[in-house]
């Protein structure tokens, strides 16, 4: 059993508590990890305002990580002690139908089919105080030690830097993918993305890097406007300024709509702008943002009828296992910039002020150091 520092929500509404928590020794099958960074992403909010489905309290939050393996459990071999590898917060098992299909990225071991709040053998391997305390999405990257299912833990290129090579745990490629994957950007197209906070911004370079002709970056927060500019926005305006909605104006500004829209903000009044923003025959929406548990979304049907093409994506359409080490390797090449996207490195005691800058908006992506 390892001693060691995380971040426990202890429950709904409550700011996060750095502890000593114990992290039992991984059983067959896992691999317990010692985190070196990990980014704070909107969806660990959401964890800790009680909005993400199926969460148990108290929990480790965290699910953009980068480490170290420390120690393996039986039969494990795609990983060794001293390997740097990143969590991933989809499964990837090899093994179900979903696995198997070349078109999808998606695991039946992932939290939409089954909660992943105890690790598949139904106990956790955090304790506190006495308590037990459950994993989030089995990553659980808030806490300097963490065990995870093997099929859940992608090896990387042992020059990557760990404090910055974390967001490839899920803001940049779920971004980046959903441009480049779901949506599948042509050259010379027209794009609009709502909500340009680090998720946002990541398919704002994936619009670019997919060779877009106009990106338009759609925000209430004028002070995302100079970042989204230097990643490759064309245009930047606020619904504020406008007297009508957000999708009328769009569609003046591009003729018929965008080719390509992307909501990155998880509201059922944007993603349906979203979605009348975009061209009312081959136009293609994409839902990026993660809604709070529970919403529903009333549309004119009509909006789909006409041609639309309306789809979702999960961590940008990646098969994680297989992707993220190749991301990692293209970032070590160059092909993309995403330090760009950290503006604060905070200790991992200061994690409830990463928080406040998040909600506050004055951050794009901060990093928590161990």
């Amino acid at each position: 059993v390892i001693r060691c520092r995380a971040a426990v929500a202890w429950a709904v509404g409550k700011p996060l508590s750095v502890e000593e928590v114990e992290v039992a020794p991984p059983k067959a099958g896992e691999v317990r990890i010692k985190i070196v960074a990990t980014g704070i992403c909107r969806t660990d909010d959401h964890v800790l305002e009680g909005c993400f489905p199926k969460v148990v309290f108290p929990v480790i939050p965290g699910h953009e990580g980068a480490g170290i393996v420390e120690s393996v459990g039986e039969g494990v071999t795609s990983v060794k002690p001293g390997d740097k590898v990143i969590p991933l917060c989809l499964p990837q098992c090899g093994e179900c139908s979903f696995c198997l299909n070349q078109e999808s990225n998606y695991c039946v071991k992932s939290h939409v089919s089954e909660p992943q709040n105890l690790l598949p053998d139904k106990t956790s391997r955090f304790t506190c105080k006495g308590k037990q305390i459950h994993h989030f999405l089995w990553v659980s990257t808030f806490a300097e030690y963490t065990v995870i299912p093997e099929y859940t833990v992608a090896k990387i290129d042992a020059a990557a830097p760990l404090d910055k090579v974390c967001l490839l745990g899920c803001g940049f490629p779920t971004g980046y993918g959903a441009a480049i994957n779901t949506a599948k950007v042509k050259p010379g197209s027209t794009c609009a993305v709502f909500g340009v906070g680090g998720v946002g911004l990541s398919v704002v370079m994936g619009c670019k890097a997919a060779g877009a002709s106009r990106i338009i970056a759609v925000d209430i927060n004028k002070d995302k406007f100079a970042k989204a500019k230097e990643l490759g926005a064309t245009d930047c305006i606020s619904p504020h300024d406008f007297k009508k909605p957000i999708q009328e104006v769009l569609t003046e500004m591009t003729g018929h709509g965008v080719d390509y829209s992307f909501e990155v903000i998880g509201h059922v009044d944007t993603l349906t702008a979203a979605l009348a923003s975009c061209n009312m025959n081959t136009g293609v929406c994409v839902m990026v943002g993660v809604p709070a548990s529970g919403s529903v979304i009333s549309v004119d049907p009509m909006l789909l009828l006409s041609g639309r093409t309306w789809k979702g994506t999960l961590l940008g359409g990646w098969k994680m296992r297989d992707c993220i080490p190749k991301l990692v390797s293209s970032y070590l090449e160059k092909k993309f910039n995403s330090d760009l996207l950290i503006t604060h490195t905070l200790p991992i005691a200061k994690v409830n002020e990463g928080f406040e800058l998040l909600r506050a908006g004055k951050s794009i992506r901060s990093v928590l150091l161990f």
